[in-house]
Protein backbone atom coordinates (compact mmCIF):
# COMPACT_ATOMS: atom_id res chain seq x y z
CA UNK A 1 0.00 0.00 0.00
CA UNK A 2 2.87 2.11 0.57
CA UNK A 3 4.62 1.83 -2.54
CA UNK A 4 1.50 2.11 -4.54
CA UNK A 5 0.60 5.51 -2.57
CA UNK A 6 4.17 6.85 -3.08
CA UNK A 7 3.82 5.68 -6.83
CA UNK A 8 0.94 8.06 -7.27
CA UNK A 9 2.53 10.86 -5.99
CA UNK A 10 5.83 10.38 -8.12
CA UNK A 11 3.97 10.15 -11.32
CA UNK A 12 1.21 13.11 -10.50
CA UNK A 13 4.62 15.33 -8.70
CA UNK A 14 7.11 14.63 -11.92
CA UNK A 15 3.87 15.88 -13.98
CA UNK A 16 3.06 18.59 -12.24
CA UNK A 17 6.64 19.86 -12.75
CA UNK A 18 6.42 19.46 -16.48
CA UNK A 19 7.89 15.53 -16.42
CA UNK A 20 5.24 13.74 -18.56
CA UNK A 21 7.00 10.89 -18.70
CA UNK A 22 7.02 10.11 -14.60
CA UNK A 23 3.03 9.99 -15.08
CA UNK A 24 3.23 7.33 -17.69
CA UNK A 25 5.55 5.39 -16.03
CA UNK A 26 4.41 5.28 -12.04
CA UNK A 27 1.01 4.38 -13.17
CA UNK A 28 2.65 1.89 -15.21
CA UNK A 29 4.33 0.41 -12.05
CA UNK A 30 1.14 1.29 -9.69
CA UNK A 31 -1.19 -0.83 -11.94
CA UNK A 32 0.90 -4.18 -10.96
CA UNK A 33 0.24 -3.89 -7.81
CA UNK A 34 -3.94 -2.91 -7.84
CA UNK A 35 -3.54 -5.98 -9.66
CA UNK A 36 -2.40 -7.67 -7.32
CA UNK A 37 -4.76 -5.86 -4.76
CA UNK A 38 -7.69 -6.94 -7.31
CA UNK A 39 -7.30 -10.38 -7.14
CA UNK A 40 -7.29 -11.17 -3.08
CA UNK A 41 -9.86 -8.19 -1.81
CA UNK A 42 -12.08 -7.77 -5.17
CA UNK A 43 -11.18 -3.91 -5.06
CA UNK A 44 -7.91 -2.02 -6.38
CA UNK A 45 -8.02 1.36 -5.07
CA UNK A 46 -10.25 1.15 -2.48
CA UNK A 47 -10.43 -1.95 -0.78
CA UNK A 48 -12.64 -3.46 1.93
CA UNK A 49 -10.68 -6.22 3.24
CA UNK A 50 -9.63 -5.63 6.89
CA UNK A 51 -12.18 -5.85 9.49
CA UNK A 52 -12.75 -6.84 13.67
CA UNK A 53 -11.21 -9.98 14.10
CA UNK A 54 -9.03 -10.39 11.15
CA UNK A 55 -9.61 -10.38 7.60
CA UNK A 56 -12.54 -10.50 4.78
CA UNK A 57 -11.14 -13.33 3.37
CA UNK A 58 -7.72 -15.72 2.93
CA UNK A 59 -5.38 -14.33 0.54
CA UNK A 60 -5.28 -15.51 -3.24
CA UNK A 61 -2.62 -19.07 -3.96
CA UNK A 62 -1.29 -16.18 -6.32
CA UNK A 63 -0.68 -13.66 -3.97
CA UNK A 64 2.90 -14.56 -2.39
CA UNK A 65 4.12 -15.26 -6.02
CA UNK A 66 3.03 -12.19 -7.84
CA UNK A 67 4.37 -10.06 -5.11
CA UNK A 68 7.40 -11.62 -5.18
CA UNK A 69 7.79 -11.21 -9.03
CA UNK A 70 6.77 -7.83 -8.14
CA UNK A 71 9.60 -6.88 -5.86
CA UNK A 72 11.93 -8.48 -8.27
CA UNK A 73 10.73 -6.25 -11.34
CA UNK A 74 9.98 -2.87 -9.28
CA UNK A 75 13.79 -3.39 -7.73
CA UNK A 76 15.31 -2.98 -11.01
CA UNK A 77 12.64 -0.31 -12.30
CA UNK A 78 13.12 2.08 -9.13
CA UNK A 79 16.39 3.05 -10.59
CA UNK A 80 14.66 4.71 -13.68
CA UNK A 81 12.85 7.26 -11.11
CA UNK A 82 16.15 8.84 -10.58
CA UNK A 83 17.38 9.06 -14.03
CA UNK A 84 13.74 10.56 -15.01
CA UNK A 85 13.23 12.83 -12.76
CA UNK A 86 15.35 12.70 -9.62
CA UNK A 87 19.23 13.39 -10.46
CA UNK A 88 17.41 16.26 -13.54
CA UNK A 89 19.02 19.17 -12.88
CA UNK A 90 16.15 21.33 -13.39
CA UNK A 91 14.28 19.35 -10.59
CA UNK A 92 17.40 20.15 -8.21
CA UNK A 93 16.67 23.67 -9.27
CA UNK A 94 13.05 23.53 -8.34
CA UNK A 95 13.46 21.44 -5.23
CA UNK A 96 16.57 22.38 -3.48
CA UNK A 97 16.07 25.00 -0.63
CA UNK A 98 12.24 25.25 -1.43
CA UNK A 99 10.04 25.47 0.88
CA UNK A 100 12.09 24.22 3.91
CA UNK A 101 9.96 23.15 6.98
CA UNK A 102 12.07 23.06 10.38
CA UNK A 103 12.34 20.35 12.79
CA UNK A 104 10.81 22.77 15.00
CA UNK A 105 7.58 23.89 12.59
CA UNK A 106 6.99 20.27 11.94
CA UNK A 107 6.43 19.03 15.79
CA UNK A 108 4.59 22.38 16.11
CA UNK A 109 2.36 21.92 13.37
CA UNK A 110 1.80 18.61 14.00
CA UNK A 111 3.78 17.84 10.67
CA UNK A 112 3.78 13.63 10.60
CA UNK A 113 5.21 11.00 7.58
CA UNK A 114 7.44 11.68 5.47
CA UNK A 115 7.40 15.44 5.33
CA UNK A 116 8.14 15.40 8.93
CA UNK A 117 10.83 13.14 8.49
CA UNK A 118 12.48 14.78 6.26
CA UNK A 119 13.17 17.91 8.45
CA UNK A 120 14.78 15.27 10.93
CA UNK A 121 11.31 14.27 12.79
CA UNK A 122 11.74 10.87 14.19
CA UNK A 123 7.94 10.07 14.01
CA UNK A 124 7.26 6.69 12.60
CA UNK A 125 4.40 5.34 13.99
CA UNK A 126 5.92 1.68 13.23
CA UNK A 127 9.35 2.33 15.42
CA UNK A 128 8.11 3.77 17.86
CA UNK A 129 5.03 2.29 19.08
CA UNK A 130 4.91 -1.24 17.01
CA UNK A 131 1.57 -2.39 15.94
CA UNK A 132 0.97 -6.13 13.64
CA UNK A 133 3.75 -7.56 12.12
CA UNK A 134 5.91 -4.40 13.12
CA UNK A 135 8.06 -5.84 15.98
CA UNK A 136 9.59 -8.56 14.06
CA UNK A 137 11.02 -7.10 10.85
CA UNK A 138 13.95 -5.17 10.42
CA UNK A 139 13.94 -1.57 8.44
CA UNK A 140 15.67 2.14 8.48
CA UNK A 141 13.26 5.12 9.37
CA UNK A 142 14.38 7.61 6.38
CA UNK A 143 15.83 11.02 8.37
CA UNK A 144 16.90 13.88 6.43
CA UNK A 145 17.86 17.38 8.09
CA UNK A 146 17.25 19.24 5.30
CA UNK A 147 13.33 19.89 5.16
CA UNK A 148 12.53 20.90 2.15
CA UNK A 149 11.26 20.01 -0.95
CA UNK A 150 13.55 17.95 -2.66
CA UNK A 151 14.54 15.69 0.91
CA UNK A 152 10.69 15.68 1.17
CA UNK A 153 10.98 13.52 -2.43
CA UNK A 154 14.15 11.41 -1.74
CA UNK A 155 12.53 10.09 1.71
CA UNK A 156 9.82 8.61 -0.10
CA UNK A 157 11.37 7.75 -2.93
CA UNK A 158 13.89 5.85 0.01
CA UNK A 159 10.82 4.80 1.83
CA UNK A 160 9.89 2.32 -1.31
CA UNK A 161 13.00 0.31 -1.27
CA UNK A 162 12.28 -0.20 3.08
CA UNK A 163 8.77 -1.01 2.07
CA UNK A 164 10.42 -3.87 -0.20
CA UNK A 165 12.74 -5.12 2.20
CA UNK A 166 9.62 -5.43 4.77
CA UNK A 167 7.71 -7.01 2.44
CA UNK A 168 10.82 -9.64 1.47
CA UNK A 169 10.67 -10.88 5.31
CA UNK A 170 7.27 -11.11 5.79
CA UNK A 171 5.80 -12.55 2.61
CA UNK A 172 7.04 -16.30 3.45
CA UNK A 173 5.64 -15.80 7.02
CA UNK A 174 1.77 -15.49 6.77
CA UNK A 175 0.84 -17.57 9.14
CA UNK A 176 -2.32 -19.59 8.62
CA UNK A 177 -5.88 -17.95 10.17
CA UNK A 178 -9.20 -18.94 11.16
CA UNK A 179 -11.98 -18.72 8.35
CA UNK A 180 -14.59 -17.63 10.58
CA UNK A 181 -14.14 -15.72 13.62
CA UNK A 182 -17.06 -14.74 15.81
CA UNK A 183 -17.88 -10.76 16.79
CA UNK A 184 -20.53 -9.82 18.77
CA UNK A 185 -23.20 -7.91 16.87
CA UNK A 186 -22.99 -4.75 18.95
CA UNK A 187 -19.48 -3.61 20.06
CA UNK A 188 -19.21 -1.81 23.41
CA UNK A 189 -15.96 0.28 24.97
CA UNK A 190 -15.78 0.83 28.16
CA UNK A 191 -16.66 3.74 29.46
CA UNK A 192 -13.37 5.99 28.94
CA UNK A 193 -11.28 7.58 26.25
CA UNK A 194 -8.83 5.58 23.62
CA UNK A 195 -6.64 6.62 21.01
CA UNK A 196 -5.01 4.05 18.22
CA UNK A 197 -2.53 5.29 15.92
CA UNK A 198 -1.25 3.88 12.80
CA UNK A 199 1.74 4.64 9.62
CA UNK A 200 -0.06 5.50 6.50
CA UNK A 201 1.97 6.56 3.67
CA UNK A 202 0.89 10.43 4.25
CA UNK A 203 1.61 10.42 8.13
CA UNK A 204 0.00 9.58 11.55
CA UNK A 205 -3.54 8.81 10.80
CA UNK A 206 -5.07 8.31 14.78
CA UNK A 207 -9.01 7.39 15.74
CA UNK A 208 -9.41 9.04 19.34
CA UNK A 209 -12.81 8.06 21.27
CA UNK A 210 -14.44 8.95 23.77
CA UNK A 211 -16.78 6.09 25.20
CA UNK A 212 -19.77 6.42 28.21
CA UNK A 213 -19.81 2.60 28.14
CA UNK A 214 -23.35 2.76 25.55
CA UNK A 215 -23.07 1.10 22.12
CA UNK A 216 -22.55 4.45 20.19
CA UNK A 217 -19.40 6.35 21.19
CA UNK A 218 -19.78 9.67 23.28
CA UNK A 219 -17.13 11.35 20.66
CA UNK A 220 -14.93 10.02 17.69
CA UNK A 221 -12.20 11.75 16.04
CA UNK A 222 -10.16 10.67 12.97
CA UNK A 223 -7.36 12.21 12.91
CA UNK A 224 -5.61 12.76 9.59
CA UNK A 225 -1.95 13.74 8.64
CA UNK A 226 -3.25 15.55 5.92
CA UNK A 227 -5.33 18.23 7.35
CA UNK A 228 -1.46 19.22 9.45
CA UNK A 229 0.42 18.72 6.51
CA UNK A 230 -1.66 20.96 4.16
CA UNK A 231 -1.96 23.39 6.87
CA UNK A 232 2.15 24.59 7.43
CA UNK A 233 1.94 25.75 3.42
CA UNK A 234 1.50 29.24 4.50
CA UNK A 235 4.59 28.57 6.57
CA UNK A 236 7.13 27.18 4.53
CA UNK A 237 5.69 29.23 1.03
CA UNK A 238 7.33 32.55 2.20
CA UNK A 239 9.83 33.94 0.14
CA UNK A 240 8.69 31.72 -2.54
CA UNK A 241 7.51 32.41 -6.06
CA UNK A 242 4.06 31.65 -7.16
CA UNK A 243 5.42 29.05 -9.42
CA UNK A 244 7.34 27.48 -7.00
CA UNK A 245 4.08 26.40 -4.95
CA UNK A 246 3.56 23.60 -7.63
CA UNK A 247 6.56 22.01 -5.82
CA UNK A 248 6.26 22.59 -2.69
CA UNK A 249 2.53 21.37 -2.38
CA UNK A 250 3.16 18.69 -4.49
CA UNK A 251 6.14 17.57 -1.93
CA UNK A 252 3.55 17.08 0.80
CA UNK A 253 1.42 14.56 -0.59
CA UNK A 254 -1.81 16.13 -0.14
CA UNK A 255 -4.77 14.17 -0.46
CA UNK A 256 -7.54 17.39 -0.21
CA UNK A 257 -11.04 15.45 0.38
CA UNK A 258 -9.21 13.89 3.04
CA UNK A 259 -8.80 17.18 5.00
CA UNK A 260 -12.24 17.51 6.05
CA UNK A 261 -12.29 14.67 8.71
Amino acid sequence: TRIQSHQLWWASFGMDLGALTCFFYGLRDREKILDIFEETTGGRMIVSYNCPGGLMYDIHPNFQNRVKEFIKYFRKILPEYNQLLTDNIIFHERSKGMGVLTLEDAIAYGITGPSARASGFSCDVRKHEPYSAYDKVNFNEILYLTGDTFHRYTARIDEMWESMNIIEQLIDNIPEGSHFVKMKPVIKLPEGEYYQRVETARGELGVYIISDGNKNPYRIKFRSPNFSNLWVMNTISKGNKIADLVAISGSLDLVIPDIDR
